[in-house]
């Protein structure tokens, strides 16, 4: 077995994600109940006590609402860069000391077989990260919660066998939306959340021969719908002469309320 992964949650109402390699499983963000995030693990057929790890991307509460409880119950090391600690420390309470692991953006943890590369991305939080997994020449990357792709980021994640990437609004229903207009200029801002439009840009230049699958991701509730999203995506995609076909380069799904299907990373 390669590396395999599946969403549990994503969107603004929390998010978590497994990723499993030959020997090591984490979970990258707890950012639902531990209740909820066991109950979307039994679905998965995994129980918390699988978990070697929990990797952080950022202090936001929707990352980290059960990150604390879940790791004393079953007592699991939280890796996170020092600022993100020092931003989410007051919020998970009381850990033993050996669950309290720093490491460096851009540091490479391995995991067993695995290996784990935290590359940094523009957003409002302290120091916020995605994640690149890598094992036996498979890549798979985790890029949300992100204003814009930087060069920096693109190198970091183009050329992945499956790419999970933010496509978390559409533009005009932000701008019709009901959300203050502080709120919304965030949204929009390089320090928010990628659009429908800027997913698609960004996968004209992400997406290569090895690349198998998409996963939308982080999709907005209130300003954005999955199809919506697929369709614009695809829609700049074709525009821009990647014309592939939907069985080979398949734009996925994820959801605010059920995990996705185990997904295998496997070799072309």
């Amino acid at each position: 077995m390669g590396l395999r992964f599946t969403v549990l949650g994503s969107g603004s109402t929390g998010n978590a994600t497994i990723v499993q390699g030959q020997d090591a499983t984490v979970l990258v963000d707890a950012g639902l109940s531990v209740k909820r995030i066991e109950e979307l693990m039994r679905e998965q057929g995994v129980s918390g006590h699988n978990i070697d790890a929990i990797l952080v991307t950022h202090e936001h509460s929707d990352h980290i609402k059960g990150l604390g409880a879940f790791a004393r119950k079953f007592n699991v090391p939280i890796y996170a860069n020092e600022a993100t600690w020092g931003a989410l420390e007051r919020h998970v309470g009381q850990l033993g000391s050996e669950q309290r692991v720093i490491i460096e953006t851009g540091e490479t943890i391995n995991f067993g077989a695995m290996r784990s590369t935290s590359y940094a991305i523009s957003h409002d939080a302290a120091e916020p990260v995605g994640y690149v997994f890598e094992e036996d020449g498979l890549k798979l990357s985790l890029a949300t919660d992100l204003g814009y792709v930087s060069d920096k980021v693109r190198r970091m994640i183009e050329d992945s066998d499956v790419l999970v990437l933010e496509s978390n609004h559409d533009v005009n229903m932000l701008r019709m939306g009901r959300y203050p207009w502080n709120i919304k200029r965030r949204i929009l801002s390089d320090v928010g959340h990628l659009s429908n439009e800027a997913a698609g840009e960004a996968l004209c230049q992400l997406m290569t021969d090895r690349t198998k699958r998409v996963y939308l991701a982080h999709l907005s509730l209130d300003h954005n719908l999955i199809d919506l999203a697929r369709m614009t995506v695809n829609e700049i995609l074709e525009n821009n002469g990647h014309f592939f076909k939907r069985e080979e380069h398949p734009l996925r799904k994820t959801y605010h309320d059920r995990p996705t299907a185990w997904d295998e990373v496997k070799q072309r």
